[in-house]
């Protein structure tokens, strides 16, 4: 029996999702998703299956989708580390998730395991929503790990020409560039170290950042902030601050801005239809994110 079957004259249909990754108990996913729910009347039910709680590694993966089949979960969302592991035991992917080699959101339907990538389609939407106009013939970016190479797809989607790739690990910029110029043969794409930061975004018109720098627990910028200018816009994954430093000394220059916050609404908006057929609210789901994060902000600054 799955969720769906509970279904009654008097009740909308219920929806059972899930989260699975590692140090994920304080996630501001589970409340948003069953709020869009509640708002569309529907019964809608979110758990975290952090693996550290449970006290497993990537290798429980096969227990954690049989019990969700089990159980009648609808859908799972998947995070670090397990968003390339998860694929061999998959029955299918959509193209994009295939293309990417990373899954963030697993279909479940009919019991087979269907993967998508919701993370480039989130930022995309973030990109199409906070910089319709911005200039996107080069444009540099910082941080090639699983994030990064989601983001990258995104940007390339959306029509960079010039598009540089910086991590610290030469190697791993390398390998992202060859395969999104695998993807992207029409485009010109590059890869570099830290070493290439003031060459590149000096000649570039965006910058997209796509490191843990800036977050709450690794606070600070990942380049120097003398390289921002008016001119140049500025794009972030993080959004827990929804507004970094690097945001923050960007937007005191006069720079164009673009928070994280809508590339996480923007990956639940299309994890929540995956998971449920229902169209979405994305602006009813940002304003809720935003009442969740000044809750968040209230109770640290009560605990400190």
């Amino acid at each position: 029996m799955t969720s769906r079957d509970l279904d009654s004259p008097t009740a909308g249909p219920s929806y059972l999702c899930g989260l699975i990754g590692t140090g994920i108990s304080k996630s501001l996913t589970p409340p948003l998703h069953e709020a869009e729910g509640r708002a569309q009347g529907v019964g809608y039910v979110y758990r975290i299956l952090d693996l550290d709680t449970l006290g497993m590694g990537v290798e429980g993966l096969p227990q954690l989708l049989s019990a969700a089949k089990l159980l009648g979960f609808n859908g799972l969302n998947i995070t670090h580390p397990c968003k390339q592991a998860v694929i061999p035991l998959l029955d299918d992917l959509s193209d994009d998730a295939r293309k990417l080699g990373a899954v963030n959101t697993v279909h479940i339907d009919g019991g087979r395991l269907i993967g998508h990538n919701t993370d480039w389609s989130g930022f995309a939407r973030n990109m199409d929503e906070g910089l319709e106009g911005a200039p996107m013939n080069r444009v540099v970016q910082l941080g090639a790990g699983g994030a990064g190479a989601a983001v990258a797809y995104a940007a390339l989607t959306r029509g960079v020409g010039h598009f540089t790739i910086i991590d610290a690990d030469a190697a791993r910029s390398k390998d992202l560039r060859d395969s999104l110029a695998a993807l992207f043969p029409d485009r010109e794409i590059a890869a570099g170290d830290l070493s290439a930061v003031p060459a590149a975004v000096g000649a570039a018109q965006g910058l997209i950042h796509a490191t843990p720098i800036g977050m709450a627990a690794h606070p600070g910028m990942a380049l120097d902030a003398a390289l921002l200018r008016p001119d140049l816009w500025v794009a972030d994954v993080v959004y827990r601050p929804a507004e970094t430093e690097l945001l923050r000394r960007a937007r005191e220059i006069g720079a164009r801005t673009l928070s994280g916050i809508g590339m996480t609404i923007g990956q639940a908006v299309d994890s929540f239809r995956i998971f449920t057929g229902l169209e979405p609210d994305a602006q009813r789901m940002r304003e809720h994110m935003g009442l969740l994060l000044q809750a968040e902000d209230a109770a640290a600054l009560a605990g400190a």
